[in-house]
């Protein structure tokens, strides 16, 4: 500390210019003090953020690596607070003694089908001679216990044989013979030893099964059939193209719906120099709806919003996709994806740390009673549907959007709950929308089952060689999924569509030809 001057002026203006100079001295030092402490205030505030986001991202790594990828939620919607419930529950319930060793339950047996063939087979003793006193045996019952037995497919080949005739008499005088032969049978590949049946296995296998052609190869070689996979491809691109006018018919009655659904994905494809080009799906119709079911997808160089828009040329209804912008540029109105909004307030949930409740979890059970009330709708008409989401959904969705509003500036901007808050208010118009239509879902769940066949197939071939085969299983796969949420078994509907496909020659044969 500065001492003070043994001699001050005499002169009283002197001394108070001198005291304002020491007073705004002193102003500044503890100016520059206190921008240094908010400095490292600032400093200590972003540090601490950024541990708080290093430990959401740890919590949530170790919850995705160890636990299981099911989003199912536990709750009948009714709940605020989940661990309260529990503790409640723990409190109030009567103790029981518990036995020391629990016996393990009995597993059940299979059911096996009553309309599958039986083959009895009589297990017999030989002496029928009563051991004690020699008298026959009389039969007083039987026992009876079934085996499955399994019996590998069966590989025929059909040797077609078309008789030639000519005419005896024409010949000896000369004539011109006329040699007549049956026509050739209408195939869908011509002069092709496939079979609609073994078309209909290839495909089948492939896209509902997941079981990439090299490894059909194999299975095929096992039976004594020598069938490349580079055959097997090109057999399928050859069915692609042959049904791309019940395509063209699948897509014209897919425009017509008042509610459609879409989703992407990525796929390899080695001839096109970009990293990742996409599988689109779009749809229509729920497993419990009425009216026509359709999956299509659509192969595309690219995940622009001209794609969406492209394929979806002057349609206005509704549709129902998850956050991704591009699909604005299409014409119709876009509806958000709950189950969406959920995942983000999940993933805070998880990356809170095991045991711990915070807001997340108010933000979950809330959107828990939304999907109560739709489980409680499930079979309903789309007017009660309507009528029930306007009466309890409305209210409920007013209660979370003030919640959002209030919670979206008292959290840090870096951490799980506040993007989840972010994407939920950024998709509000789109969320609330399903309000509007009863036909209309809470989320887009019923995409992302339609195209998780496809996803879990890349995961065995990895990649598709060239573009016509990545636009023959974008064909393929619709045709397969369009069959399943009809209730058809895709192998019999391929092999009756393969038979009869080269016979319908007109729009009215073909539209009977439609898994619906």
């Amino acid at each position: 500390m500065k001492k003070t001057p043994k001699s001050l002026p005499d002169d009283v203006e002197l001394l108070k210019k001198m005291l304002l100079e020491q007073t705004q001295k002193l102003a500044r030092k503890l100016a520059q003090k206190d921008r240094r402490i908010a400095k490292l205030e600032q400093v200590n505030q972003k540090l601490s953020d950024k541990l708080q986001q290093l430990l959401e991202q740890y919590n949530l790594a170790q919850y995705k690596k160890y636990s299981p990828s099911s989003e199912s939620y536990q709750g009948d919607g009714e709940v605020l607070n989940e661990a309260e419930q529990l503790a409640d529950e723990e409190q109030t319930q009567p103790e029981v003694a518990q036995p020391e060793a629990e016996q393990p339950a009995k597993p059940r047996r299979p059911r096996i089908a009553a309309e599958l063939p039986r083959v009895e087979v009589v297990h017999d003793i030989t002496d029928k001679t009563c051991a004690c006193c020699g008298h026959a045996l009389h039969r007083m019952g039987e026992e009876v216990s079934e085996q499955i037995e399994f019996i590998p497919a069966q590989i025929r080949v059909i040797k077609n044989i078309r008789p030639k005739y000519s005419c005896r008499s024409c010949e000896n005088l000369g004539t011109e013979v006329a040699i007549q032969i049956a026509d050739v049978v209408p195939s869908i590949i011509p002069k092709s030893m496939a079979s609609p049946s073994l078309l209909a296995q290839i495909i089948s296998s492939k896209m509902h099964y997941g079981l990439p052609l090299y490894r059909q190869e194999k299975m095929f070689a096992q039976a004594g059939i020598e069938l490349s996979r580079q055959t097997m491809s090109r057999w399928l691109i050859a069915c692609a193209d042959k049904l791309e006018p019940l395509q063209a018919l699948m897509k014209n009655t897919l425009l017509e719906q008042p509610v459609l659904w879409a989703d992407e994905t990525t796929v390899n494809v080695l001839d096109v120099e970009k990293s990742n080009c996409y599988m689109w799906v779009y749809g229509c119709g729920l497993e419990s709806s009425t009216g026509a079911k359709l999956v299509l997808f659509d192969y595309q160089d690219g995940r622009g919003g001209k794609h969406p828009k492209a394929y979806l040329d002057g349609y206005n209804g509704y549709l129902q996709v998850d956050g991704y912008a591009g699909y604005e540029q299409t014409e119709a109105t876009l509806v958000g994806c709950w189950a969406h909004a959920r995942r983000k307030f999940v993933e805070a949930q998880k990356a809170q740390g095991k045991g711990k409740t915070g807001k997340a979890d108010w933000a979950i059970n809330h959107i828990q009673k939304l999907y109560a009330l739709e489980s409680n709708l499930k079979t309903q008409r789309a007017e009660v549907k309507y009528r029930e989401r306007q009466k309890v959904a409305k209210p409920l969705l007013q209660q979370l959007w003030d919640w959002l509003e209030k919670s979206k500036d008292a959290i840090p901007t870096e951490s799980l709950l506040s993007k989840a808050i972010t994407y939920s208010l950024n998709q509000w118009p789109k969320l609330i929308c399903y309000l509007e239509d009863g036909g209309l879902n809470i989320d887009n769940n019923r995409a992302e089952r339609a195209i998780k066949p496809f996803v879990i197939g890349r995961k065995a071939w990895l990649f598709a060689n060239t573009t016509s085969g990545a636009n023959a299983s974008a064909t393929l796969y619709g045709l397969v999924e369009t069959a399943k949420i009809n209730g058809l078994e895709p192998s019999e509907y391929l092999t009756r569509l393969f038979t009869e496909l080269p016979l319908a020659d007109t729009e009215e044969k073909l539209r009977k030809l439609l898994p619906f």
